[in-house]
């Protein structure tokens, strides 16, 4: 399983619009072909920051999501929105405890 946790800094006045938009495209990123997972996390000490931790099936699921129409919708509404460039990562997942 891949995990891909994406860091995101937005400007203070785009974030309602960014939660509006991932409210609405949420199911739909979650219900793509390989993706177990998906969560939105915000920084307690910088509100402006916000995580996406996602889990995919492999590289290839991922990489499909990349490419597919829907990220690229995601992304073409997203990008504007930021105050700083994004950073992300994919990396195995190791251990979980419940």
């Amino acid at each position: 399983m891949l995990v891909r946790i994406v860091k995101m800094r937005f400007r203070e006045s785009e974030i309602p619009t960014f939660l509006t938009n991932f409210e609405q495209v949420k199911e739909q990123i979650r219900a793509f072909p390989g993706c177990q997972f998906l969560e939105l996390y915000r920084d307690q000490n910088d509100p402006c920051i916000f995580f996406t931790y996602s889990y995919w099936d492999t590289a290839d699921a991922l990489n499909d999501y990349r490419h597919s129409t829907l990220f690229k919708g995601v992304w073409a509404k997203t990008k504007p929105m930021f105050s700083d460039k994004p950073e992300a990562w994919s990396v195995d997942k190791l251990a979980s405890l419940d």
